[in-house]
């Protein structure tokens, strides 16, 4: 998982298995089935978690967390959304959760956010990517908070707006926003280098 393909390679969600939620449903199959769901999701959690955190280290922790948090969780799985978009949101939260408890750790505030992201970027030597990629990376450091999680759910993920709206609780319109204002930081970022 070290090496960043980005957008190129960019690792969706598996689709949707109704046997292996039935199969975590039943005790005597849900430790197997369990295994399953680490194999599917692992690599696309990491990806969402690790364009959140930026450090490789920090988002397998996450990510140990993020399936520790769904197996000891899993009955109270109601099967309203999709498996995959469950453990996206537990994902998110316990990133978003990270997150602030860093800032807090490094008294940064939020609109020291952004340097330290990019301090984050360029210290990184778990990603491999051109100059490009880099920066593109720097870009979305500098969105805030939200817009960078739309971002990132949309252009890496080709995550649907619905998806997105039942993991983060925003209306599809609040999303759609949040993306084009996000494009357009990030349009402006790249004019502005040249």
């Amino acid at each position: 998982m070290a090496n960043d393909n980005m957008k190129i390679n960019a690792t969706a969600p598996p689709v949707e298995n109704a046997d292996l939620v039935a199969r975590l449903r039943d005790p005597s199959t849900a430790r197997a089935a369990y295994g399953d769901v680490i194999r599917q999701y692992s690599e696309p959690l990491y990806w969402q978690i690790r364009r959140m955190v930026q450090n490789h280290d920090d988002a397998n922790d996450i990510l140990q967390n993020v399936f520790l948090k769904a197996w000891t969780s899993i009955d109270a799985f109601r099967g309203d959304a999709k498996l995959s978009t469950w453990l996206y949101k537990i994902a998110v939260n316990e990133s978003l959760t990270f997150l602030d408890k860093e800032r807090k750790r490094l008294n940064i505030s939020l609109d020291d956010e952004e340097a330290h992201l990019i301090h984050a970027i360029e210290a990184d030597t778990n990603i491999d990517g051109d100059e490009l990629r880099l920066e593109l990376r720097k870009a979305i450091a500098s969105l805030p908070e939200k817009q960078r999680l739309v971002f990132n759910m949309r252009y890496y993920d080709d995550m649907k707006y619905e998806q997105m709206s039942e993991i983060l609780g925003t209306s599809v319109g609040a999303l759609k926003s949040s993306y084009h204002l996000a494009v357009k930081k990030i349009e402006q970022y790249f004019s502005d280098l040249s």
